[in-house]
């Protein structure tokens, strides 16, 4: 009772403190926020897809089919003008595109140009289904866009259903003619049988005329042996004779080539003996000259040789001159270098003589004499050395001139030589001259008479080969009439018999046409009992329907959800009241930690009531939810609200703000492992063991269970794991409180409203 008292102390507070009981208030409808309001705008979106713009583009130009006009494009559109399964745009492709750009249509289809012709093509030998174009917006709305995928197969199997009836009409129309033509082939296979009698006497006489074919045949083939023989001998005589004349013609044009090369080549010969000639005589005259030139040269030489001998013995008395000058000079030499020695010894010992300017002119000028005396002996040195070289150098050169002179003679003798054999040369070059003009006359005729050889050989060449060609031609075509005389005589046997055999077959004939007629009358009979009806083409075009079994059909995308979304909400709520409910505190000041735990759990007690039964309540009268039980309904939402808010209490009471973050790491693994979406085996393998072992898991199989299944032992069951839960974190709190006894109110509990608790 004291427990309860500090609670109803606690309550009463919170209900005098307007900051404190509005925010609670508001944190109460937060699971409405979240399930209510978003359940309520998405409660049955598949229900209004009247209203999603879609643009169609009609570009069918139509087609001819067994003489019906189709236009399968326009009875498409006529289709879709009848049912409202979207707000249909029926317009052109230039507005679809820019449509589709400014985000105005959610899809767009288009009917290509040849949608018609590509549905006639069935019976082609390659058939070419038509093809619908569909663009999905899927950068304006994903979901859209999947829908447009799910509408485009609908219109799929709508247009393969209209064409399938097209192709059934004519099929069963082609069935009546089918019937008709029977008839008519039954009629005809009676008149085969009238005349297969008349067959039977003509295949008598064939026989007899084929025995004598045959004979026929027999005695032309035995002809054609001689014949064939001597086409052969005649085609390998033409074969020869066209060998021959072709080598004689390749013979006769290298011939003719040679003879022109040759024709050319003493024409140049005879204009090359013309300029020898004229060479010839030209270095005639030449030689003259340089005959009269080296008698000149001659006597020139002998005049030098005569010079070079006086030349010589002046040479030779330079240098004896040289010589005995070069003694005296040295002698002046000595005696100067003596004079200016002793004028030196004077000046020493006779210092006033040495100041004497006479004295000292005396002997700068003995000193100039003794150094000039000295370079002219050193001149006369090197002159007496050039005279010698030159004696010796003359010498050289009167026994060059000596037999310069003698060559000179030599060389005048050859030279009258060389023009006596000019001479020679002049008159033969002039008969090569006349026998060269001879030569090119005698060419130039013979070129001639053998060009006109080499074109008489090239006849001949086309005469053979035109005669080998005519033998060929002959004997293949005495082998193919050799070969067609063995095949007619074979064939002609072969017929004689199976004349026998064709009187056999016609009496069969006979027999067949009668049964054939007999046979096609009775199918005619059959076929014209299929008659065409709306209902048979019907069944031709969607020979299978489908009729779904309800009884476990969620009726719209909002009850689907309703598990996922009121788990979330409830959750989130049970997050938020932990920011305006004082988790540890208390009103009363002195109340022990078992008091403020039963304080603090009524409260959060309270407030999952609360939530859970507005929640509900709207889910079901608000927005018309249907569910198998609504009294269970209610208790599994309170059950599933208050297993969340004490797990919520536990965590944040142990852990504070990193509880409220643990907490929020636990929704999203729940978010992502519940099934609440989409199913569990499509989450990846590392988060489905986590499913079992979360609470919103146990709700939304609970929720399913209550709300479409009826499976109500599977809802007591999750509510059962769900009341475990709840227990187990209760207890975790308790023990939070008994383990930190009793203290005062913390005002720093990072609850904005902690001084007066609820």
């Amino acid at each position: 009772m004291k427990s309860l008292s500090v609670f109803f102390k606690d309550l009463a507070a919170a209900l005098r403190n307007p900051k404190v009981l509005i925010p609670v208030i508001a944190v109460m409808f937060i699971p409405i926020m979240y399930s209510g309001v978003y359940l309520a705008a998405f409660w049955d979106p598949y229900g209004h897809l009247d209203r999603l713009p879609v643009a169609v583009v009609n570009k069918d130009s139509g087609a001819e089919f067994k003489g019906k006009e189709l236009h399968i494009g326009s009875d498409l559109v006529d289709e879709l003008k009848k049912e409202k399964d979207f707000d249909w745009k029926f317009v052109s492709e230039k507005e679809a595109v820019q449509g589709i750009k400014e985000n105005r249509y959610y899809m767009k289809i288009t009917i290509p140009e040849n949608f018609s012709s590509q549905a006639t093509t069935l019976m082609d030998d390659h058939p070419q289904p038509a093809t619908i174009l569909y663009e999905p917006n899927g950068d304006y709305n994903f979901i859209a866009s999947q829908i447009g995928n799910t509408a485009v197969k609908d219109i799929k199997a709508q247009v393969s259903a209209k064409v399938t009836e097209s192709y059934t009409e004519n099929l069963l129309d082609n069935f009546t003619e089918v019937s008709d033509g029977l008839a008519e082939a039954g009629e005809g296979a009676g008149k085969l049988h009238d005349g297969s009698g008349d067959l039977d006497k003509g295949a008598n006489k064939l026989k007899a005329n084929l025995k004598k074919l045959a004979d026929g045949t027999l005695e032309a083939k035995n002809g054609t042996e001689p014949l064939a023989k001597g086409a052969m001998a005649l085609n390998k005589g033409a074969g020869q004779l066209n060998e021959g004349t072709s080598k004689l013609a390749s013979g006769l044009d290298q011939l003719s080539a040679a003879g022109s090369q040759l024709l050319g080549g003493a024409a140049k010969a005879q204009q090359g003996g013309h300029q020898l000639q004229t060479g010839l005589e030209s270095s005639l005259d030449g030689a003259k000259k340089l005959n009269a030139g080296i008698q000149s040269s001659e006597a020139g030489a002998g005049k030098l040789e005569t010079g070079l001998k006086s030349a010589e013995q002046g040479s030779a008395n330079l240098a004896s001159g040289l010589k005995s000058s070069l003694d005296g000079t040295n002698q002046v030499s000595e005696g100067a270098k003596s004079l200016a020695a002793g004028l030196q010894q004077l000046a020493s010992s006779s210092p006033e003589l040495a100041q004497n300017p006479q004295f000292q002119k005396l002997l700068a000028a003995s000193q100039a004499v003794a150094e000039g005396s000295a370079k002219v002996a050193a001149g006369q040195q090197q002159l007496s050395e050039g005279a010698e070289s030159l004696h010796t150098a003359q010498k050289q050169l009167l026994g060059g001139a000596t037999d310069l002179h003698s060559g000179q003679k030599q060389l005048l003798e050859g030279s009258g030589q060389m023009v006596q054999g000019q001479q020679q040369l002049v008159q033969g070059a002039a008969a090569l001259n006349k026998g060269q003009t001879e030569l090119t006359a005698g060419l130039t005729t013979f070129t001639q008479k053998l060009n006109e050889a080499d074109g008489g050989s090239k006849a001949l060449v086309t005469g053979t080969q035109q005669l080998l060609a005519g033998t060929t031609d002959l004997k293949g075509g005495v082998s193919k009439l050799t070969g067609g005389l063995n095949t007619l005589a074979d064939g002609s046997k072969k017929l004689n018999d199976g004349a026998g055999d064709l009187t056999e077959g016609i009496k069969k004939l006979d027999d067949g046409s009668k049964e054939l007629a007999t046979k096609l009358n009775d199918a005619s009979d059959k076929t014209s009992e299929l008659k065409k009806t709306d209902a048979l083409v019907d069944m031709f075009a969607k020979p299978v329907d489908s009729k779904e079994n309800e009884s476990r059909k969620v009726p719209n995308y909002g009850t689907g959800l309703t598990p996922y979304f009121m788990s979330l909400g409830l959750f989130v709520g049970a997050l938020i009241s932990t920011l305006v409910i004082s988790l540890k505190g208390s009103a009363v000041a002195d109340a022990s930690g078992f008091s403020r735990f039963v304080s603090r759990s009524l409260s959060f007690t309270g407030m999952s009531l609360f939530q859970s039964v507005v929640a509900a309540t709207i889910i079901l009268y608000g927005l018309g939810l249907q569910v198998r039980s609504v009294p269970l309904f209610f208790l599994f939402t309170f059950v599933t609200s208050l297993a969340f808010m004490f797990i919520v209490q536990a965590v944040v009471t142990w852990f504070d703000m990193p509880g409220r973050f643990l907490i929020i790491i636990l929704l999203i693994l729940q978010l992502t492992t519940s099934a609440g979406t989409f199913p569990l085996e499509l989450i990846p393998d590392w988060l489905k063991p986590l499913n079992p072992w979360l609470p919103m898991s146990h709700s939304v199989l609970g929720y399913k269970a209550v709300i479409s299944s009826g499976n109500f032992d599977l809802m007591w069951k999750q509510a059962g794991i769900l009341g475990i839960d709840a227990l187990i974190f209760l207890a975790f709190t308790l023990i939070y409180f008994l383990w930190r006894g009793r203290h005062k109110q913390q005002p720093t509990d990072q609850q904005p409203l902690e001084a007066e608790a609820v």
